[in-house]
């Protein structure tokens, strides 16, 4: 006769362990809490002693002051909450297109240290040894004053085909937006997902057959055919916005500021070294014999390196440049040292024309933390996804 085990029944005497447990950590989040209470209640009644305001109202009234780069129109008149809300776009600008290009340089770099040409391992250890050991604000102002001395003026700008480059900035042709751009936009973005699930098969069918199939080359074909298949569909419109040589400067065209420029090339050198230490540390944590049994499958070095070391690398190389992705995006901060308004700069002259420093901190603290947290989110994603699953 079979008898069926019932899970014991939790016991709530003090002599069990599980709940001694619970009530501790009812007991420390109720003190935490009470404790955070009482500094918030402390803070107000000193600041009301003092005459000094507090809230939220400020964020409706108008914010007085223009933005001189921002991605969306954005009048003095219009409210504070709007400049935070440029502020906000302008700093996840930097750091989204930072995470991308710190991805790519770092991983060349960290990739160029094994390589068997002594030139282009000396030129990436180099670049690593310099660049990682000059703080982040110095080549912030490096770039900037490249940007803003070195360059010739805006009357006189570096021709490079349809491009300008001069002390005003970077200026490029931009498409005047159609029927044709919208449906090649859509192409892609159906692209993508055809991609991942081409890359998703490629290393199924690798491990199961021993057979390489492009994982780069055929997605990125996916994605500039869908696009182009788009564009044709909506009837291949050619008609660019192109920047010209004004009187005094470059007009028409997309621009890129040297505040802009100087903050994502900054944060992109530097972030880049460290991450081709934590790439070169990642591959050099993967056996020899993997490489030497990818040598006996008959694979080249590249195909060794994408299909067989740099997977493995992963789960070594992961953690560490999530955390370089944070520090990436909390070192955008120092933009205020050369005048890119974002989130801080914003909330100083905030704080400084309403007093308001509690909340315009508060704000700089809630952007950082949830842009820090979605990061953290995503990498912890992409980690355990990439994660050797073991039998």
């Amino acid at each position: 006769m079979s008898t069926s085990h019932k899970p014991p029944k939790p016991s709530w005497s003090w002599r069990s362990q599980a709940f001694r447990g619970i009530v501790y950590q009812v007991v420390t989040v109720a003190l935490i809490l009470a404790a955070v209470l009482y500094l918030a209640h402390n803070t107000q009644v000193n600041m009301k002693a003092r005459g000094i305001q507090s809230g939220w109202d400020f964020m409706l009234g108008g914010a007085g002051f223009d933005i001189g780069e921002s991605l969306f129109a954005f009048d003095s008149a219009e409210p504070y909450w709007k400049a935070f809300l440029v502020g906000f776009s302008n700093t996840l600008r930097v750091a989204i297109l930072g995470i991308i290009l710190t991805t790519i340089l770092g991983t060349l770099i960290g990739v160029g240290r094994f390589s068997r040409n002594a030139l282009v391992r000396g030129i990436c250890l180099c670049y690593v040894e310099f660049f990682r050991n000059i703080p982040i604000l110095l080549q912030l102002l490096m770039w900037y004053l490249m940007f803003t001395e070195v360059l010739p003026e805006s009357s006189t700008p570096l021709t490079l085909g349809p491009l300008f480059l001069s002390k005003g900035g970077l200026n490029f042709p931009i498409p005047v937006w159609a029927t044709g751009q919208y449906f090649a936009a859509i192409g892609m973005a159906v692209a993508v997902v055809v991609a991942f699930l081409y890359r998703r098969w490629a290393i199924q069918s690798f491990e199961r057959t021993g057979v390489p199939k492009s994982l780069f080359w055929v997605p990125v074909g996916i994605i500039i055919g869908f696009g182009v298949v788009g564009w044709i569909v909506g009837g291949a419109p050619m008609e660019f916005n192109m920047p010209v040589q004004g009187e005094f400067a470059i007009e028409n065209g997309g621009a890129l500021t040297p505040e802009f420029l100087s903050v994502l090339l900054g944060l992109t050198v530097y972030t880049a070294a460290f991450v081709a230490e934590v790439v070169r540390g990642g591959i050099s944590s993967v056996a020899l014999g993997q490489t030497e049994a990818a040598a006996a499958l008959g694979l080249s070095r590249g195909q060794t390196m994408r299909l067989v070391t740099l997977p493995q690398a992963l789960r070594v190389i992961i953690p560490p440049v999530t955390n370089q992705f944070l520090n990436l995006t909390k070192n955008s901060s120092l933009a205020v040292a050369i005048g890119y308004p974002d989130v801080v700069s914003i909330a100083n002259t905030a704080l400084n024309q309403t007093g308001r420093a509690v909340e315009c901190i508060a704000i700089i603290m809630l952007v950082y933390l949830s842009t820090s947290l979605s990061t953290s989110f995503g990498m912890n994603w992409y980690n355990n996804r990439s994660a050797i699953k073991e039998r």
